[in-house]
Order: structure tokens, then sequence, then C-alpha cells
């Protein structure tokens, strides 16, 4: 095998390779002789099958399996040669011309390819321990305890109906109707027995207001326009017109937070209820704390290392950031102009996001190698059963799904390795714990942006 370096540019190699045709046909002929006591031809006792009857027969295809395999061969021992770490699988270019590519399959002339390369680069740890975060953190109050119980027992609120009676804000009313657009009904647009409460603003503007004053059995035309940002882009901006009937319409009865009331949610007691509600609230605050430091810590590993990141991954993240984008604002009927920019100014800001995603991936990926930080087949197996709760009824399918196929639970395998890298940096960083209030822990920062 004779190896020429073509290109040498910062994290990208050219090579050309040539394998000779006496070196194929050897490894064809040692094939074909393997063959020979496993075929079975007839007029041939087993075993017994000249090797060159086989050659005239399948030495066309076996000399293309093993120019297949000569070619990964080689490949392999230039990346173990030069100790390359490969970003990603190498590029071959064989020939193209008909007739060289059939001299070389007779056997009649060598095979010569290029085959380009592009690796990881080489990482420079930083000092971990030089790193400093404040940490914003936040204690749950009896006030935002008692708001959110106050919250769930507004939606659990009982009804009492009102025949005969004209709907108020605060009423609940049970409505069927059919939406049109331009005379013509659309999909999405149509409901049956639909509550709606005059007054809580989960309908499109002005839906609710029109319904103030309805009686049971009555049919009213509400005509509304949708939003702009409409989630559904084919109604974003859009004048429509409902025929709407009330069923039934109910009052909101008087509701006494105690612990008949804690009973009703399946609690043991009112202040089995609070703990409860105190426990979800913190773990929402301590996840939003972890959110801000990972990100500060994701900033201050940024700072640490500078270096070249392979060009195709660097594309491959920033046309999946880019079409998620674009999907986006598809959807929601908007343009870079309304988000104040160019896209060619928002190409290069989500250039800089996929170069800054890419190299903090090699960075983790590198500390977790250098520290052995690995994640166990138990901890994959929980985020499975995890996973597959979020589908009830459907838990057996989700299993056999991530148990089937390795890349979806690769997905699921590198956040868990991700999580376990920032957990070993957090301890080496220093992190002071700043109180905050809750605006300012979930405020949105600039790095939240470009995380």
């Amino acid at each position: 095998m004779q190896v020429t370096e073509l290109l040498a540019e910062g994290l990208k190699r050219e090579y050309r390779v040539v394998l000779p045709a006496a070196e194929l046909d050897a490894k064809a002929n040692a094939r074909l002789n393997d063959l020979k006591d496993k075929v079975r031809l007839n007029g041939f006792r087993p075993g017994k099958v000249p090797v060159a009857h086989l050659k005239r027969m399948y030495g066309k295809s076996v000399l293309a399996e093993v120019i297949d395999q000569a070619v990964n061969e080689a490949n392999t021992k230039i990346v173990e040669d030069n100790g390359f770490k490969l970003a990603m699988q190498p590029k071959v270019e064989l020939p193209q011309d008909e007739a060289a590519v059939n001299e070389v399959i007779e056997g009649k002339a060598d095979l010569s390819y290029t085959v380009g390369i592009e690796v990881l680069p080489k990482i420079e740890l930083g000092d971990f321990k030089s790193i400093a975060l404040d940490k914003p953190v936040l204690a749950v109050s009896d006030e935002e305890v008692a708001e959110t119980v106050n919250r769930i027992a507004e939606a659990n609120r009982p009804y009492a109906a009102k025949p005969d009676a004209a709907a108020e804000n605060g009423d609940r009313v049970t409505v069927s109707f059919v939406g049109s657009i331009d005379g013509e009904k659309f999909e999405g647009g149509s409901g049956e027995d639909v509550p709606v409460v005059l007054g809580s603003n989960s309908f499109i503007p002005g839906f609710e207001e029109q319904l103030v004053g309805i009686k049971e059995d009555e049919t009213r035309t509400v005509n509304v326009t949708f939003p702009e940002n409409y989630q559904a882009a084919h109604l974003a901006g859009k004048a429509a017109s409902f025929e709407v009937t009330a069923k039934m319409i109910e009052s909101p009865a008087e509701l006494t937070i105690d612990d008949e009331f804690a009973k009703t949610l399946g609690m043991d007691s009112l202040d089995a209820l609070k703990e409860q509600v105190k426990s979800r609230i913190a773990q929402e605050h301590n996840a939003q704390s972890r959110n801000k430091v990972k990100r500060r810590l994701l900033d201050a590993l940024d700072g640490l290392h500078q270096f070249e990141v392979p060009p195709t991954l660097a594309e491959q993240e920033f046309q999946g950031i880019w079409d998620s984008v674009t999907s986006e604002m598809q959807a929601q009927n908007r343009t870079f102009a309304d988000e104040g920019t160019t896209e060619e100014a928002a190409r290069a800001d989500y250039e800089k996001i996929a170069q800054r995603r890419v190299r903090l991936g090699l960075v983790l990926a590198e500390i977790g190698e250098k520290n052995n930080i690995q994640v166990t087949d138990d901890e994959v197996t929980r985020a499975v059963v995890e996973r597959a709760r979020q589908f009830p009824g459907q838990e057996q399918q989700v299993w056999e799904f991530y148990r089937k196929n390795a890349q979806a639970l690769a997905s699921l395998r590198a956040p868990i390795f991700e999580e376990k890298v920032v957990d070993f940096l957090l301890e080496l960083a220093k992190v002071n714990e700043i109180p905050v209030s809750r605006e300012e822990l979930y405020a949105e920062d600039e790095e939240d942006k470009a995380a």
C-alpha cells in the first residue's frame, strides 16, 4: 500500500492511496480458497471445487468485497498511524471512469483512490478550579405556596347550573361551535361541549367577551381575528366567524380551602397538600437555579478553550439550528425583519452559536474521557423508563423502540453524560450561592439565548 498526503489544512487531511493489484488478487485468492471448502457445486465433491473454477464464477464479486475491505483497512491504518481522532467518517472517492474501474475489478490494475479525513482537534483542558460562578438560589416562601394552592383551588372550583340566566364574567359556559373563514369551514374550527370560563382569556381574543349575556340553547355569531403570531400559520391574522350555541351555563360556587378540599385532590390534609406544593416549587426553583449556573459554567468553559472546530460538525449543528428557527418563524408567520434583524445577520449569529455548541460538546467529551466519567446501563434504563412513562398506554412500544434503536438510546445517554460532567466540574469550581428574587431567577439572561 502506498499513501501520499495531498492536503493538511487545519483539521482536514486528504490522501491518495494506491492498493497494488497483486495484493488485492492475493486476498481474493485467499477468500476463494476459503470458499472452496464451503461452496456446493454440481459435478464437484465437497471441498474439491478448483479455485480457478471458483474464480471464473465468483472472481469479480469476491474481488469487489476484497476491495471494500481493503479500503476500510487502509483508511483505518492511516488514522491509527497518525493518531487521529475522527470527527466524521472518512470520505472515499473511488475512480469514476468505468473502464478503469473494470480493470481494477478484473485484477489488471492497481486501485488508486483519495480519502478525505476530518479530525478532532487536540484539546488542552483548562484549570477548572480557577472557575468562579455565582449560583442564584431562591427559598420557597409561604406566599408562593399559598398562591399556588389558591390557583389549584380555582382550577378545581365547583360550578352550579343556573338555568334561564344570562352568562356573566366568571361563569362557565359549555358551548358547541362551528367556525368558518370567508364562508368556508376550516380544520380545527369546530368543537362540541367545550367548557369556556368567561373572562379567563383562554380563547381567541374577543371570543369570550361576545358570549357575555348568552343564555342556554341560544346561538350567537361570534366574529374574531386570529392573532398575527397564532401558532397555526394558515390561520394567523385571519378573520373568522363562529356559530356558537350555549349548552349549559354555570356559576362558580363557593370554595373553601380546607382538609376536605385537599381530600378531593387525593391528599390526606391541607397541610399535606401544602407540603407537596412546596416540594414541587422547590424542584422548579432548583432546576432553574441549576440551569443558570450551568450556563455560566459553559460560558467559563468556552472562555477557557478556544480552538478550531471540525467544519462539517459545525455545519451540521448550524443546519439543525437554522431549520428549527426558520420552521418556527414560518409557523408563526414571522420574518427576520419582525425580529429586528436580517437573514444574513441571523445566519452569522447562529453560525457562532453552532460553533460554540460543537466546541463545548468536544470539551465536555474530553473532560469525561480524561476523568473516566461514564454513563451506566442502569442510568440509561431509568431514562428509558422515564421516557416511557410520558406515553401512558404505549409504554411497551416506547421500550421496544429504544431497545432496538441504538441511535435513539444514544440520544438519552448523551444528556445524562453531560449532566455528570457538569456535576464533576461544579465540584471543582468555586460556586457562590446568591439569594435572588423570583423575578431575577426566572429572568431570561443573554446567555440563555446562546446556550
